[in-house]
């Protein structure tokens, strides 16, 4: 008895878990590179931003909630994301 071929697929979890540890050995190597400043500060937050999101959104199941619990989430993390580059920008000063 032969079995047909299974169809080889990704799951959108699968996908989403690549590209954030896709996106973290990126801001690891910004890290290990040594580079600096504002700009590099600022993709760096908006990397982990974007991870925290994908993150609420795939794996917290934020993606089928009702928009209110999504507008909260996505408030608390630009809110986080803005005091950390307000501190940051005031310590250039």
């Amino acid at each position: 008895m032969n079995t047909p071929p299974q169809p080889h697929f990704v799951r959108p979890c699968t996908r989403i878990w690549l590209a954030l540890i896709t996106l973290t050995a990126v801001t690891y190597s910004i890290g290990e590179a040594g580079l600096g400043g504002k700009n590099i500060m600022l993709l760096v937050l908006g990397i982990t931003l974007l991870k925290s999101q994908m993150i609420a959104s795939y794996f917290m199941g934020l993606r089928k909630a009702s928009p209110m619990w999504r507008i909260i989430m996505a408030s608390w993390l630009v809110i986080v994301g803005g005091m950390i580059a307000s501190a940051y920008l005031m310590g250039l000063q």
